[in-house]
């Protein structure tokens, strides 16, 4: 009996961490594709950011953070970002913001993820992940671009405005998939509400 209760903890870590292999691969293989850069600015349309979106909404921010990372910190000795960048070299860049939003954004979206649970909703989730993984994500980017570029605050904006229908599906796909992943597999973000009276 105690040897099983024992081996439970150690199923539990196994398993987390194969979650966050997994999305961690997902995450390098969305950016197999590679990238593609429109206007001056050069902002570049990847799909890695599908992947962080997908992390946070179905590993929760704990998870979905050490998944995103992993790939950031695979990056800096190997070319696993769009484009065949490693980290330094899309660190160095203008659009530097973008990679380094991909943290608060898997944690904005995993936090918020968790208060819908135990039941995943269409609506709300899709409002998270836009929140999370276009507003955090290009609001990073773009004082990132101001940082290093020479453009005005409106122009940074406008730069990334024709990004924008490109993510809007991202986010959409991102809570259709989460909704069909949570009701085949409950449990897997424990939810935030109610913890306290739990334990009261």
């Amino acid at each position: 009996m105690s040897t099983s209760i024992d081996q439970a903890p150690a199923r539990s870590a196994t398993r987390d961490l194969a979650q966050i292999a997994v999305f961690a691969a997902l995450i390098v293989v969305l950016g197999l594709p590679g990238q593609i850069s429109i206007g001056s600015a050069g902002v570049p349309i990847t799909l890695q950011t599908l992947g962080v979106m997908l992390a946070g909404a179905l590993l929760g921010w704990r998870k979905g953070l050490l998944s995103v990372l992993a790939v950031t910190v695979i990056g800096l000795a190997l070319p696993v970002l769009a484009g065949g960048r490693t980290t330094l070299t899309a660190l160095a860049s203008p659009t530097a913001g973008f990679l380094i939003g991909w943290l608060p954004a898997v944690v904005v979206i995993g936090l918020l993820t968790a208060l819908l649970m135990p039941r995943y909703r269409l609506i709300p989730g899709l409002l998270i992940n836009i929140l999370g993984g276009i507003v955090v994500i290009y609001a990073f980017g773009v004082v990132g671009m101001l940082i290093r570029t020479e453009l005005t605050l409106t122009a940074a904006i406008a730069a990334n405005g024709v990004f924008v229908p490109g993510d809007l599906v991202k986010a959409v796909v991102t809570a259709v998939v989460a909704v069909q992943v949570h009701k085949a597999r409950p449990g897997l973000i424990a939810p935030l509400r109610g913890q306290h009276s739990t334990r009261a």
